[in-house]
């Protein structure tokens, strides 16, 4: 495959994607260019395992955890250490959104690496099967936590 053509499939198409999922795990601006960075240098080393058992985006998202989970776990980093992206806001927002989505991912960096997959995948609006597909779990499964990481989460953010 064409690299033109592996980054429009691969990549163009499921950046947004890839950087919600990087930049859950990241501590910054520059650890976030490094995980986008290494998620796209294992797509390109296994694009060609990519056999159409599932959608395209579902198995972007499953490789893009996955080196996520990696490189946070090789990190091993404090939670303390966490600080606001720049990126995690957007221009047109006011202080007060400015301040809950930090709130909201500041939160997420809390949770165990598994449970930061799951409130993800529930934030893309992932429904319960494809979830399951993603992690590997059933969809009993994925419901149950589902429940539980956002009560987790709702901890959290309100003390």
């Amino acid at each position: 495959m064409k690299s033109d053509a592996f980054f429009k499939e691969f990549v163009e198409d499921n950046k947004a994607t890839i950087y919600k999922i990087c930049r859950a795990y990241a501590n910054d601006s520059e650890e976030l260019k490094d995980f986008i960075q290494e998620v796209t240098i294992q797509l390109w080393r296994s694009h060609h395992k990519f056999r159409n058992k599932s959608r395209l985006s579902t198995w972007v998202y499953r490789v893009t955890l996955n080196v996520c989970l990696t490189l946070a776990r090789k990190q091993k980093r404090g939670v303390d250490t966490v600080a606001l992206l720049e990126t995690d806001v957007h221009e047109s927002e006011s202080e007060a959104e400015k301040e809950q989505v930090a709130m909201l991912y500041k939160s997420i960096r809390q949770l165990k690496e598994s449970d930061r997959a799951i409130i993800l995948l529930y934030l893309e609006d992932k429904s319960y099967k494809e979830m399951a597909e993603i992690l590997g779990i059933t969809v009993t499964n994925v419901g149950a936590r589902v429940n539980r990481v956002k009560n987790q989460l709702k901890e959290l953010i309100n003390g």
